[in-house]
C-alpha cells in the first residue's frame, strides 16, 4: 500500500488484480486476500490489524468487512487534534497484562512490553458539558476499572501499587485500589476494584469486570447505537448513547459514604429472584435443594416468612385428605400414573384442548402430551412407551388410569394386551384413586396460572407455560422421592438450573451476522416461553414478528414483562378452566411437590384400585392423523411460527419432550468445578500433564506471547451408549498461533478406513484376533520444535506466581502443530522398535520376525493390532506400556463409533447399530415407520430451483451424519452421495429423500458387513457407470466395490468430473478410478503378507469398455478420450489389471450408480456380505 493511498483504493487496486489472477485460474480465496492485504497496510494500520487480528477470525473474514473495519479507522485518522486527541493502544486478547505486539519479525516495528505491565486500551478524549470525576467511559479492552480522582473513592487501599502502560510506552502509575460509589437513576451502586490513577484523566468502567461481577453489557448497533448495562434482578441500570467520537460516556454522580447497592446480588435477592424462577417453588422446597444438594447451580437461599401474593392467588387449596396404603413401585416403569385434564379455555395458539400427563411411580417425573381431542390419548401412549422403553431398556409393567372414554376403549385395553401391560382402574366417582397423576395436573395447572397471571400472559399459551412447569417439577423436590429431585430419579445424574430464568420476562436475543445487515439492531426483545430441545437454549418469542427464535445468546431483564397488545386484554383477564373431576377432594397421596409449600412430613402411597376394566362409554371419536403428521408437542408452538421450530419442516417429534434429557457437557470452568466428577476429571488431566513433564513455569521472555488455554469437558459413552468416563481436556486456544512463529507444519496422516476394512478381513481369514490400545494423553507426548508459552490454567495457577506462564517442552491439545508432533513421536518409536512404515499407508506399520507378523494401524491416539504370534501381541503390548501411558482395551469392541463383534472360529462383524439409532434420534425419525429400500427405484433429483428451501445447516448436519454411517454402509453410499450434491441450496425435495433414508436406516440398525473365516482371500472388483444420470449437467456417477473374505472391504460412489458421450465412455473413466483403487490395495495387503494372484481381475458389464482397455478400438467414438484415462490401458498390457465381463445381474457395484429396484437391491445387499445380528445370531465376546 502507497503512503497516501486510501484504503478504498488500495482495495480497489487489490481486487483488480485478484480477479485477474482468477480469471487466469489461480485460486484466489476471500481468506488469502484478506491475508495479503493485512500484511501489505502502511505502518499507521498496525494497531488496527493488532487489533483485528487478535479480535477477530480472518480465516473467515469476508473482504467487505476488513475494508469498512479499516475505512472506519481511516476516518479516523483524518480528525484533527482540536476534535479529539487519541492514541490507539494495544491490548492482548488474552489481556490481564501479558500483552505484546505482534508486529515484531514483520517489518512494522514491534514494542517490548514487560509482562508484569498492565496494557491500557482507550481513547484520551477531551470530554466537553461534563465534570471529569462525573464521567465514566465504558471499555471493553480495559481489563481493570480505572479512575483518576482520589476524592470520589469510599474506600481506598493505598498499600496496592501497580502501572500500567500506553502504547507510546508512557507508564501511568497505579497508586491505590478501592470502592467508588456511584448514583444511576436515582440508584447507589458500589464499583469494587477499582485502580486509582493519578494521572489518568477520564474515568474507565472495565467491560470485562462489570461481567465478572454478574452484570451483562450489550452494544446495540442502528441509528441510535447505545451501550446498556443490566443487573440481573434490577434489569437495565445504566444506558448511554455513543457519542460523536465513537466513545460510550456513564454520567454519573458519585455519592461519598452513603449507603449504596452492590453491583452484586445479595442472598436476599437470590432467593426471592429464585423463588420467581421456580414458578413460585415453597421457600421451603428451594431450602431442600439447597441443603441437600439435589440440583447443580442453585444458590444459597434464606428462609423467607413473607406471604407471596402470587403463590396465594395462583396456588392456594385446602388440606388435603388422610393418606391409605402404603404401596410404591421399586423400579422404573413397574407403575405409571396418566390422565387427562381439560377441555381447557382458551384453546392453545395450535387449538389445543387438553393435556395428558404420564407419570412414573418410581422417580415421579413426570411427561407431558397435548392434545385436540381425549381420543388422542392413545396415540400418545403409545408414543410415551417407545420412548421411555427405548431410553431405559425396560417395560411398562402397570398403567393406573381412571375410566374415562379415553382410556377404558377397547382399542386401549387391547393394545395394552398385546403389550403384556397390567391395567388398574379406580372405581367411578373416585379420583382419590388416581392421586397421584390427578395431584399432579393440579399441581402444574396451579403454576401455570401463577406464572401467566404474574407476567401477564395471554392464556392462550398456557402449553408453553405447561411445558416449562413440568421441566421446573421435575427438578423440584418431592416426598415420594428421598433427597432427591424425580429427574436425578429417573436419569441418575443431578439436573443442573443454572439455564432457570423466569418464565414471560423480557430478554435480548443476539441476531446472527448472516441475520441482519450492519445497520440493523444486533439483537431482538423477545419474551421466555421455555427451553428447547438445543441444551441450554431458550424458546423466546418475537409477539411483533409472531415468531419464535432458539438461542443461547440472550440477555434478560427478568423484572420486566411484555406489554401486551389491546387484543390480548380479554386473556390476560380470562381465567384457566378444565373438568375438575373433584380434585379438592383428591386424596393428597399424589405428587406432593413441595413447590405447594404444605406441610407434609408422610411418605407419598399409592391406593389400591380395581385392576379390571368396566365398560363405559366414551366420546365420539375423531379421525387419527398419520404418523408422519403426529406432533404430540404442537400445542406448545405457535402455529404462526412452526416453520421457524421446525427448521425446514422435519418432523422433530419428541424436540421439547427431551429437552435437557441429554446429558449436558459443562461449558465453563465455573459449570464444571461445581461437579465433583469434573474436578476429578480436571485433577487427572493435569497429574498427567505433570507426570509426562509437559511444561515448566517461567517467566515470559521480552517479544514472546503466552497462548491463552481453556477447558474442555466430555462425556465418554461404550457401544452400548452407557456412560464410560467423565473426560476433561486442557486446550491451548490454538487459533491465536501465527503461522512461522510458534507452528509451521501441521500434517499428520490417520488411517483410513479403507485399510482398517482389509486388515479386519485379512484378520477373519486367517482367525486372527485384533486387538485395540489407547494411548492416555497421546498429544502430550509430542516434542515441539518451537518455543511455545502459555498462561496458567484456570482453577490451578500458582500462588504468588500468577504472573508467570509455562513454557511447554511437549505439545498440549489445541496447538496447531500438535497432532504431527505425536505422529512423529509414535512414527520414531515404532521404526527403533524394528517396524517398517508402509510407503503407501503412513499410519500402517509391520513388524517381521521369523515367519511371524505383527500389524499395527495409528488412528491418532488408537491403535488397532493383529497378527499370528500371541508372544509378539504380549511383547508389543509391554513395550507400548513402558514408553507411554496406555489403557488395554483388550480385543477390538468399539472403534471411532464402529462396532466390531469377533468370532475367531467364524469371522469378523462390523456394524454402527448405536451411532445410526442416535442419528434417528437426533433428526426425530424414531417414531416413523421403517421402509424396505433408501430410495425410490428409479428416482433421480435435481437441484429443483422452484422448490421450497429449507435450512440448508439442518440438511448439512443430516447428509453429514448419514456419511460416517457409509464407513460400514455400503448399501447408503449412493444414496447419501447424490443427496450430498445439494447441500448448496437444499429444498424440500431433497430433505425427503434424506428423510426416506432415515426410515431405511430405522429398519436395518444393526445391520453390518460379515467378514468370513476361511472364505475367497484374493481381491475382487466391480466397476460400473450409469450413463448422464445427474439431470442437472448430464455427467455420470462412477461406482465400484471390492470384495475379500465374503465381503465388502472397499467402496465408492462418485459423479465423474467430465461429461461422458457414451455410455462406453462413462465406463471406461468409471474402470480407470477402480483400477487406481485396486492397485494402491493390492500393495497393502502384500505389504502385510497377503499377497494376490498376479493379474487381478475387475469385473464390467460393458463389452466395449473391455475391448477398449485392451486396444486402441473404436478410434472413431473414443478419440476425443483424456490420455489419463488410458492408463488403464497401459496396466492392462502389464498384466497387472484385466477386465473381465459380468453380467448386469451380477454387478455389485450397479447399487453405487442408480436406485435400483427392491428385489435388485436385496440381492445386491447380501453379495456385499451385509447381515443383521439377528441373522447372525452372534453373541457378543
Amino acid at each position: 500500500m502507497k503512503m497516501d493511498e486510501t484504503i478504498d483504493d488500495y482495495f480497489g487496486r487489490v481486487m483488480k488484480v485478484s480477479n485477474k489472477m482468477r480469471s487466469n485460474g489461480e485460486e484466489m480465496p476471500d481468506s488469502k486476500i484478506v491475508e495479503k492485504i493485512l500484511r501489505t497496510l502502511t505502518e499507521k494500520f498496525t494497531y488496527v490489524v493488532v487489533s483485528i487480528e487478535e479480535s477477530k477470525d480472518t480465516g473467515n473474514m469476508s473482504i467487505d468487512e476488513l475494508q469498512s473495519s479499516l475505512s472506519v479507522h481511516e476516518q479516523k485518522f483524518k480528525k484533527t487534534p482540536l476534535e479529539e486527541e487519541m492514541q490507539a493502544l494495544n491490548v492482548n486478547a488474552q489481556g490481564r497484562g501479558r500483552g505484546s505486539f505482534r508486529g515484531r519479525g514483520r517489518g512494522r516495528g514491534g514494542r517490548e512490553i514487560d509482562e508484569k505491565e498492565e496494557v491500557l486500551l482507550m481513547a484520551y478524549v477531551e470530554l466537553h458539558g461534563a465534570q471529569r470525576s462525573d464521567a465514566w467511559f465504558v471499555d471493553s479492552g480495559c481489563s481493570n476499572h480505572m479512575c483518576g480522582d482520589k476524592g470520589i473513592f469510599s474506600e481506598l487501599d493505598t498499600n496496592f501499587t501497580h502501572h500500567v502502560k500506553l502504547g507510546n510506552n508512557h507508564k501511568l502509575n497505579v497508586a491505590g485500589k478501592g470502592v467508588v460509589k456511584l448514583v444511576l437513576k436515582g440508584v447507589s451502586y458500589a464499583i469494587s476494584d477499582v485502580y486509582y490513577v493519578p494521572e489518568l484523566r477520564n474515568n474507565l468502567l472495565s467491560v470485562g469486570q462489570l461481567q465478572e461481577k454478574g452484570l451483562d453489557v450489550l452494544f446495540k448497533g442502528g441509528e441510535k447505537k447505545t451501550c446498556s448495562i443490566f443487573h440481573p434482578t434490577k434489569g437495565k441500570i445504566a444506558e448511554s448513547i455513543m457519542s460523536a467520537n465513537r466513545m460510550y460516556v456513564l454520567i454519573a454522580e458519585t455519592c461519598g459514604n452513603e449507603e449504596e447497592k452492590c453491583l452484586q446480588i445479595d442472598v436476599s435477592d437470590k432467593t426471592e429472584l429464585w423463588h420467581h424462577r421456580y414458578g413460585h417453588l415453597s421457600y421451603k422446597g428451594l431450602l431442600t435443594l439447597h441443603n441437600k444438594e439435589m440440583v447443580v447451580g442453585l444458590p444459597e437461599i434464606q428462609q423467607v416468612k413473607a406471604t407471596c401474593e402470587a403463590y396465594v392467588k395462583g396456588k392456594q387449596h385446602r388440606v388435603p385428605f388422610p393418606k391409605q396404603s402404603a404401596w410404591r413401585a421399586t423400579e422404573k416403569l413397574q407403575l405409571i400414573h396418566s390422565d387427562l385434564c381439560g377441555p381447557i379455555t382458551p384453546s392453545s395458539n395450535s387449538q389445543k384442548r387438553y393435556l395428558i400427563s404420564f407419570i412414573d411411580d418410581f422417580s415421579r417425573k413426570t411427561w407431558i402430551y397435548f392434545a385436540l381431542e381425549k381420543s388422542e390419548a392413545l396415540h400418545h401412549f403409545k408414543l410415551f412407551k417407545a420412548f421411555v422403553e427405548k431410553q431405559t431398556g425396560m417395560f411398562i409393567k402397570c398403567l393406573r388410569t381412571d375410566r374415562g372414554g379415553e382410556y377404558n376403549s377397547g382399542e386401549f385395553k387391547e393394545f395394552c394386551d398385546k403389550n403384556g401391560i397390567k391395567r388398574q382402574l379406580t372405581t367411578a366417582y373416585t379420583p382419590q384413586q388416581n392421586g397421584v397423576a390427578e395431584r399432579k395436573n393440579r399441581t402444574i395447572m396451579n403454576m401455570v396460572r401463577t406464572v401467566l397471571r404474574e407476567k401477564e400472559i395471554p392464556r392462550s399459551f398456557w402449553p408453553e407455560a405447561v411445558q416449562w412447569a413440568n421441566h421446573v417439577l421435575n427438578r423440584s423436590p418431592t416426598v415420594a422421592v428421598k433427597d432427591k429431585t424425580p429427574e436425578e430419579a429417573w436419569s441418575d445424574k443431578k439436573p443442573s438450573v443454572e439455564h432457570f430464568k423466569i418464565l414471560g420476562c423480557v430478554g435480548h436475543v443476539h441476531v446472527s451476522d448472516v441475520k441482519r445487515t450492519k445497520l440493523d439492531d444486533k439483537s431482538v426483545k423477545c419474551v421466555l416461553l421455555g427451553y428447547s430441545s438445543e441444551s441450554k437454549a431458550f424458546k423466546m418469542y418475537d409477539p411483533m414478528e409472531k415468531r419464535i427464535h432458539i438461542s443461547r445468546d440472550v440477555i434478560f431483564e427478568e423484572e420486566k414483562k411484555w406489554a401486551w397488545k389491546k387484543n390480548h386484554s380479554a386473556e390476560q383477564n380470562m381465567e384457566l378452566e378444565w373438568e375438575n373431576k373433584q380434585n379438592e377432594e383428591i386424596n393428597e397421596e399424589g405428587d406432593e411437590n413441595d413447590a405447594e409449600g404444605e406441610e407434609n412430613d408422610a411418605e407419598d402411597e399409592n391406593v389400591e384400585v380395581d385392576a379390571q376394566p368396566q365398560p363405559q362409554f366414551g366420546e365420539t371419536r375423531v379421525r387419527r392423523p398419520p404418523i408422519w403428521a403426529a406432533d404430540y408437542t404442537s400445542g406448545e408452538e405457535l402455529s404462526d411460527a412452526e416453520e421457524e421450530i421446525n427448521m425446514a419442516k422435519i418432523d422433530v417429534l419428541n424436540v421439547d419432550f427431551l429437552a435437557f434429557m441429554i446429558i449436558s457437557d459443562p461449558t465453563t470452568f465455573e459449570e464444571a468445578v461445581k461437579d465433583q466428577k469434573w474436578r476429578e476429571a480436571m485433577n487427572a488431566e493435569m497429574n498427567s500433564i505433570e507426570k509426562n513433564q509437559t511444561w515448566s513455569l517461567v517467566s515470559l521472555p521480552d517479544g514472546a506471547k503466552a497462548n491463552g488455554v481453556k477447558w474442555i469437558y466430555k462425556t465418554k459413552f461404550n457401544e452400548l451408549g452407557e456412560v464410560d468416563k467423565f473426560k476433561a481436556r486442557l486446550v491451548v486456544k490454538g487459533y491465536a498461533q501465527e503461522y512461522g512463529v510458534d507452528y509451521t507444519e501441521v500434517f499428520a496422516p490417520v488411517a483410513r478406513m479403507d485399510t482398517v476394512r482389509m486388515i479386519l478381513a485379512v484378520a477373519a481369514h486367517r482367525g486372527w484376533g485384533i486387538y485395540q490400545l489407547d494411548v492416555k494423553s497421546a498429544f502430550l507426548h509430542g516434542e515441539l520444535e518451537e518455543d511455545v508459552y502459555v498462561e496458567q490454567p484456570q482453577g490451578y495457577e500458582v500462588s504468588e506466581k500468577k504472573e508467570m506462564v509455562y513454557k511447554l517442552h511437549k505439545a498440549l491439545y489445541g496447538l496447531k502443530q500438535v497432532p504431527r508432533a505425536w505422529f512423529s513421536r509414535i512414527e520414531s518409536y515404532f521404526i527403533k522398535e524394528g517396524f517398517t512404515s508402509s510407503p503407501n499407508e503412513h499410519t500402517l506399520f509391520i513388524k517381521r520376525i521369523g515367519g511371524n507378523i505383527l500389524i499395527v494401524s495409528v488412528y491418532v491416539d488408537d491403535l488397532l493390532f493383529t497378527g499370528n504370534s500371541a508372544e509378539l501381541l504380549e511383547e508389543f503390548k509391554r513395550s507400548m506400556k513402558r514408553e507411554f501411558d496406555m489403557t488395554d482395551l483388550g480385543k477390538m469392541r468399539y472403534f471411532l463409533g464402529i462396532e466390531v463383534i469377533q468370532k475367531p472360529e467364524e469371522g469378523i462383524f462390523i456394524c454402527q447399530r448405536k451411532y445410526a439409532a442416535e442419528v434417528i434420534e437426533r433428526f426425530g425419525m424414531q417414531h416413523h415407520n421403517p421402509v424396505c429400500n433408501p430410495i425410490v427405484p428409479g428416482q433421480k433429483i435435481g437441484r429443483d430451483v422452484a422448490g421450497e428451501k429449507i435450512d440448508a445447516t439442518l440438511y448439512k448436519q443430516m447428509v453429514g451424519s448419514l456419511m460416517y454411517l457409509t464407513a460400514t454402509r455400503p448399501d447408503l453410499m449412493f444414496v447419501v452421495c447424490l443427496i450430498s450434491r445439494f447441500m448448496a441450496s437444499p429444498t424440500q425435495l431433497h430433505l425427503a429423500v434424506a428423510k426416506r433414508v432415515l426410515r431405511y436406516l430405522k429398519g436395518t440398525l444393526d445391520c453390518g458387513v460379515w467378514y468370513k473365516r476361511g472364505a475367497m482371500s484374493d481381491l475382487v472388483a466391480y466397476t460400473d457407470s450409469d450413463y448422464a444420470g445427474d439431470i442437472d449437467d448430464s455427467k455420470s456417477t462412477s461406482g465400484y466395490v471390492f470384495m475379500m473374505s465374503g465381503g465388502a472391504v472397499s467402496w465408492s460412489s462418485r459423479k465423474q468430473p467430465i461429461v461422458t458421450l457414451s455410455t462406453t465412455e462413462a465406463e471406461y473413466v468409471a474402470a480407470v478410478a477402480c483400477a487406481c483403487q485396486a492397485i494402491w490395495m493390492r500393495r497393502i495387503l502384500k505389504e502385510i503378507s497377503h499377497v494376490q494372484a498376479e493379474e487381478m481381475v475387475v469385473l464390467c458389464d460393458n463389452t466395449s469398455t473391455i475391448k477398449l482397455s485392451k486396444n486402441a478400438v473404436m478410434h472413431g467414438r473414443s478419440k476425443h478420450i483424456r490420455v489419463r484415462y488410458h492408463f488403464l490401458r497401459d496396466l492392462t498390457k502389464q498384466g497387472i489389471i484385466t477386465l473381465a465381463y459380468c453380467n448386469t445381474e451380477m454387478q455389485l457395484a450397479d447399487m453405487m450408480t442408480k436406485p435400483l429396484k427392491l428385489v435388485s437391491f436385496q440381492k445386491a445387499r447380501a453379495a456385499f456380505g451385509m447381515i443383521t445380528l439377528s441373522e447372525l445370531n452372534l453373541s457378543e465376546t
